[in-house]
């Protein structure tokens, strides 16, 4: 009986020693699940790609908007490319505001070499600078991207003189230009560390490059007396812009014609100063705009009238023998506008 009741109570427990390690054993496996699963989720959250966490690149919300203001502002060069005395200086702002989106300004001029060699040379540079807004989004927000977009330019032309009377030439002319457009993003410095698809490239660093080629053609008046002198000039010009090594974006190609008349009398005051007489000089002129060149600024024909002084220096023997001073009012559809313009005989 005691060697049997021992064996039974062996059996025992060996039993339960097994029944204890089995239920370690299944707390151990079901711990290290609930670890592996949360680590797995701590794996999963360290090892999400950063590009799932950012936001999406930003792009332009109207793509051709951008070929649209580059198309813009090769019309808007045929302003600084076309020898007009209505256009050679203008500044537009926005009416709700004192930012200026447009100023354009160009110092230019043209004469023959001589009465006995009646060849005519003409020639203009030009500084332009347009602040165009265009909008990007990236499907979630939408930002203004605010640019400056600024244009100088150099324009040459050679023609001839023919007569047709004793105060009457026409003269045609041959017309060469170069332009260059250049973008400034630091207007919008919230831009500079974006990342960006590559419609922006012409915004952080593009340019635009544009030559034209062209003519005029001009009927020139003049009658000169000691009472009085009187100038008139007819001229049609047209220019043909296109863009060269530019921005994929921002090529283009603008086609623009100018018909204007100008006129301008001039007469002793009565006063002597440099001891010569100085006169007082009366302009006016009439500008209408043709081709690409039209209603880009909201008008196709400007109209100026002008009042001034002149010192002659001719009695010295200076370079400059005439200095003009004249203020001008200009005036056109929806716009109108003064200013001051300071002229030079050689």
């Amino acid at each position: 009986m005691g060697v049997g009741y021992l064996f039974v109570e062996e059996c025992r427990l060996k039993g339960a020693i097994r029944l204890m390690l089995s239920y370690v054993f299944l707390s151990w496996v079901r711990a290290m699940l609930q670890m592996k699963w949360l680590s797995g989720v701590l794996l999963l959250l360290l090892l999400t790609p950063a590009q799932a966490l950012e936001k999406p690149d930003f792009h332009l919300k109207d793509r051709g908007s951008v070929k649209r203001q580059a198309d813009a502002v090769l019309a808007l060069m045929s302003y600084s490319v076309i020898l007009d005395l209505a256009s050679s200086n203008l500044t537009i702002q926005n009416s709700n505001s004192d930012e200026k989106n447009l100023v354009m300004s160009q110092l230019g001029g043209g004469d023959v070499i001589s009465e006995t060699t009646p060849l005519y040379l003409e020639g203009a540079i030009a500084y332009s600078r347009f602040d165009p807004t265009f909008v990007a989004t990236n499907g979630t927000e939408t930002r203004d991207i605010p640019l400056k977009w600024t244009t100088i330019t150099g324009t040459g032309g050679i023609g001839w003189d023919f007569p047709l009377s004793e105060n009457w030439v026409v003269r045609p002319i041959f017309d060469f230009s170069l332009g260059k457009v250049v973008s400034d993003l630091r207007a919008a410095n919230w831009w500079v560390n974006q990342k960006a698809q590559t419609d922006f490239d012409f915004f952080k660093n593009g340019s635009m490059n544009a030559y034209g080629l062209g003519g005029a053609l001009m009927f020139d008046y003049e009658l000169v007396k000691p009472e009085y002198e009187v100038d008139v000039e007819l001229r049609f010009s047209a220019m043909h812009l296109e863009t060269f090594k530019s921005s994929d974006i921002v090529s283009g190609s603008a086609d623009s014609q100018t018909a204007n008349i100008w006129t301008r009398y001039r007469a002793p005051t009565g006063m002597t100063l440099l001891q010569r007489p100085v006169r007082y000089v009366l302009e006016a002129s009439h500008s209408h705009y043709f081709g690409d060149q039209a209603g880009v600024l909201g008008f196709d024909y400007l109209s100026t009238v002008g009042v001034g002084l002149e010192l002659d220096s001719s009695a010295y023997s200076v370079i400059v023998t005439r200095t003009r001073l004249v203020g001008r009012y200009m005036f056109g559809p929806g716009v109108s506008g003064f200013g001051v313009g300071l002229a030079v005989s050689f």
